[in-house]
């Protein structure tokens, strides 16, 4: 029967079968990592419910309380990018070794320090934000070697396994942590999450990553491939669209992750008990709705799935709103979660199936800083809101945003690149060059001069090339145009300007199956092929270069 090494899959085997549920579990590496990974989420959810149940203790104003969240998400807003562009240009297994060793020691600091009962506010919030920093500079790489882990066939229900193992540590780490608070006191949660990383160290040390195939370009430089990047995602229309509708809805749904403490003292009138609980219900009813999500999806298809998760999370901010009793909380938490799940997992698919693998990090990087930019912002928001009005209201007012939210973004359709193969072609020939030239030398003037078939073909040529602009921006240049020739008839010249030799070299590696199936349209439009030509700046004193 074939298996898998720990340097990935091999032959698929017969069963299950890809779009089963549980076919990434076929993969070792995937599975260990899984097990590991949950391991290390419920001392992770452990450590969330006793820091936010610590500040109630510190003080319990609420935007105090809600500074929490805020303090947790703003460094995935502020430093995902870097960490997205560290994933794509060094090893991202190394990384992922380095980020959860300093995780273990950075957690092992705070247990301590909360043991000898030196925390303030100030203290807690400080080392929310080296641990939010530490898992912004991680999540990148995490969502980017899954699909070294499973074949593209079974992306979909590997990150909704992944889901499913964040909302299993979520249904028991809060609980477990209240009761373990209640039993033995508030250091106990903060000892186990450092210890829990641990298994996540071995695991990653264990796998033995494949390497893709050997590249002769030099990696990308830090700085400019931040900057390459944003460029991508700026002419990316399907990642576009998963943003848009990403900032709809967690820009709402952040205001009962920021004030569900609040709801479980000051509402219900309970204790770290009754806060954990109501966590452990969010995560446990993330698991039903993992469960229907496959359906739910079938049926409905990814926008009418986030549709019902967002009008489910409104429903779920009303309950909480109204809650004064544990019953009504318990029902808010257990829909909240079963909502976030078909609504998450739609859009984190929606993310990797818009993205190729040289960009991968940089790509979900950017949808990590909407998804905690607007969870940050949401947070300080309706902490003020309740400070400043009242908890119900509060709530009330998010329920109303959500609901808002899913008419102003209907236009923005998920997962549309299903179907789009983005494995890069190399059809691209090599440009012909009479002598070497230095890879700094810049900026490059690419023109290609079409002569079409027909006077007919003119509108359908233009529309073609309007479509193959926004590859050619997206793959590094920074200036486009075409134009049509005055003298003769059915003649255009594309231009594009790239800033190095280097950078026009790695546009012959970014070009996908996808690009070429359009290119082939407008070849078919074509008198004959068409003719590329290659310009380098020239200046004094310049001339051929040694690499």
């Amino acid at each position: 029967m074939p298996s898998e090494g720990p340097s990935g899959p091999q032959t698929p085997p017969k069963a299950p079968a890809a779009n089963s549920p549980r076919a990434p579990f076929r993969h070792p590496v995937f599975t260990v990592l899984w097990i590991a990974t949950l391991v290390s989420n419920i001392g992770n959810w452990m450590y969330n419910a006793a820091t936010a149940w610590l500040m109630l203790s510190l003080d319990s104003k609420p935007l105090v309380v809600s500074l929490v969240q805020v303090a947790s998400s703003l460094p995935l807003f502020l430093l995902a990018l870097p960490a997205g562009a560290l994933a794509d240009i060094i090893d991202r297994r190394r990384l992922l070794i380095v980020i959860e060793v300093t995780t273990t020691i950075v957690a092992a600091a705070f247990a301590l320090l909360v043991g000898m009962g030196r925390v303030s506010p100030v203290t807690l919030l400080l080392f929310m934000f080296l641990e939010g920093a530490l898992g912004a500079l991680s999540a990148p790489a995490y969502q980017a070697i899954v699909p070294q882990l499973v074949p593209r066939q079974e992306l979909t229900p590997a990150v909704a396994l992944n889901s499913v193992g964040i909302n299993i540590s979520r249904a028991i780490g809060p609980a477990l942590g209240g009761a373990l608070i209640g039993l033995f006191g508030i250091v106990v949660p903060f000892w186990i999450d450092a210890v829990s990383n641990l298994g996540v160290i071995g695991a990653l040390l264990w796998w033995r990553a494949s390497r893709a195939g050997s590249n002769r370009l030099p990696a990308e430089r830090f700085a400019p491939s931040m900057h390459t990047g944003v460029r991508y995602v700026r002419h990316n229309r399907y990642l576009r669209a998963t943003l848009i509708r990403s900032v709809a809805f967690f820009l709402f749904a952040s205001a009962y992750w920021a004030l569900l403490p609040l709801v479980a003292r000051e509402q219900v009138a309970g204790g770290p008990g009754l806060y954990g609980v109501l966590l452990g219900t969010i995560g446990a009813g993330a698991l039903a709705g993992a469960l229907v999500l496959p359906r739910l999806k079938a049926k409905l298809g990814p926008d009418g799935s986030v549709v019902v998760g967002t009008v489910g999370t409104a429903a779920a901010l009303l309950l909480f709103g109204l809650a004064h009793d544990p019953a009504v909380a318990l029902a808010g938490s257990a829909l909240a979660g079963a909502s976030w799940i078909v609504v998450l997992a739609n859009l984190n698919v929606s993310a990797q199936m818009a993205l190729p693998d040289w960009v991968r990090g940089r790509g979900l990087a950017l949808y990590v800083t909407v998804f905690f930019g607007a969870m940050t912002l949401g947070s300080a928001l309706w902490g003020e809101v309740a400070g400043v009005t009242s908890l119900a209201l509060a709530h009330f007012l998010a329920a109303g945003g959500a609901v808002l939210g899913i008419a102003l973004t209907r236009p923005w359709k998920l997962q549309a690149a299903a179907g789009v193969d983005l494995a890069p072609s190399m059809h691209w020939p090599a440009p012909v060059v009479t002598h070497d030239i230095a890879w700094d030398r810049g900026p490059v003037l690419v023109t290609v001069e079409y002569r079409l078939a027909s006077a007919q073909n003119r509108e359908p040529f233009l529309e073609a090339v309007e479509r193959l602009s926004h590859q050619r921006r997206r793959d590094g240049a920074y200036a486009w145009g075409v134009f049509e020739d005055t003298a003769k008839r059915e003649t255009f010249i594309e231009a594009f300007y790239v800033e190095s030799w280097l950078e026009h070299l790695r546009q012959h590696e970014r070009v996908t199956n996808a690009d070429r199936v359009l290119q082939k349209h407008i070849h078919e439009l074509l008198s004959g092929e068409p003719d590329v030509r290659h310009f380098v700046t020239a200046a004094p004193g310049r001339g051929a270069d040694d690499r």
